[in-house]
């Protein structure tokens, strides 16, 4: 893994990108440069003291921009609550995080009000958690607006624990990004954890009464012991077992092994068409070596720039968890 400083030279160093997906408006790096030139400071350090007190954090952060971003694109409608709202869907009931985005939100109101989005600040305070578990460092694009739209219904569109990669594949290509960016992305689970309620079906009664044959059986004593039957659903599990807080490629020597913890993790290895990446984040032989963190940066810029919102239908929130 490369340092944590190195900063990706690339098409996000343009003067503006154009946003994929469904989106129609644009990004660019240092947006805020003139109107609010503290922006990225101010969420950088708020985002550093809440990891101080408690690491779970930056997962949380990460995990809560892409649920973001692949329900009607990175326009921050994820914060917004209330009655209805994708904050409120059960595919969300476990997000972290939504306190350091709003403390974040009023330092950024009282510097320059009205000026920073809620979707940039999500945006930034997700490159800053890879960061702070030793990852690579990025360029983010900003000029976000936020969306005034949040539905809980809407939140059904997010890729599921169980999907397959076909499935995963189509989710994926519905924002323009392939299967490479599929797996770069997934490989963010190096960072944070699962509740035992996503994956202890895969323990016991998966096939024929025995556990997922695609769990590697001196692994399953571990999951088991840490997720019995009838036991706490909501313990939290480790995704990247013996590296958990450290952003690196571990969490794809694990797939390798059979220790993947969630089933649509550990597909990735399992189906052919997305091993050779995994394979290439590994530095297997035979294979050309791709760079985790570099490649992880390409694919958030992408991701980041989906369905990016102008004009009546957006705003800057004032309040990042109401509408204006």
């Amino acid at each position: 893994m490369e340092p944590s400083y190195i900063f990706l030279t690339m098409a996000v160093t343009l003067l503006s990108m154009p946003a994929t997906g469904f989106g129609q408006g644009t990004t660019r790096v240092g947006f805020y440069s003139k109107t609010c030139p503290r922006a990225e400071s101010i969420v950088k350090s708020t985002v550093e003291s809440h990891f101080r007190s408690n690491p779970a954090i930056a997962p949380g952060l990460l995990r809560m921009h892409f649920h973001d971003c692949f329900v009607n694109g990175c326009d921050g409608s994820v914060l917004i609550d209330g009655p209805n709202t994708e904050r409120k869907a059960v595919q969300n009931s476990l997000l972290r995080g939504f306190d350091v985005i709003d403390e974040a939100k009023a330092k950024l109101e009282a510097a320059c009000p009205g000026v920073v989005s809620c979707a940039d600040i999500l945006a930034l305070a997700a490159r800053d958690s890879v960061v702070l578990t030793k990852g690579i460092n990025w360029k983010v694009p900003t000029g976000r607006r936020d969306g005034k739209v949040s539905l809980q219904s809407e939140a059904a569109k997010l890729p599921g624990f169980t999907d397959s990669i076909e499935s995963q594949k189509q989710q994926f290509a519905r924002f323009g990004l392939n299967t490479q960016d599929l797996v770069t992305l997934v490989g963010g689970h190096t960072i944070g954890t699962a509740a035992c309620l996503v994956f202890n079906y895969r323990l016991n009664n998966f096939t024929n009464g025995g556990p997922d044959p695609t769990i590697n059986p001196s692994f399953l004593p571990q999951l088991r012991s840490l997720c019995p039957q009838n036991g706490n659903n909501f313990r939290r599990v480790d995704l990247d077992t013996g590296s958990a807080n450290k952003f690196d490629t571990s969490f794809f020597t694990n797939l390798k092994n059979g220790r993947g913890v969630l089933e649509s993790d550990q597909k990735l290895w399992t189906d052919a068409s997305t091993r050779t990446f995994v394979q290439q984040f590994l530095g297997e032989k035979g294979v050309r070596k791709l760079n985790f963190g570099k490649e992880f940066a390409k694919s958030m810029v992408k991701m980041s720039n989906i369905g990016v919102k102008t004009g009546s239908n957006s705003e800057i929130r004032r309040v990042c968890s109401a509408i204006n």
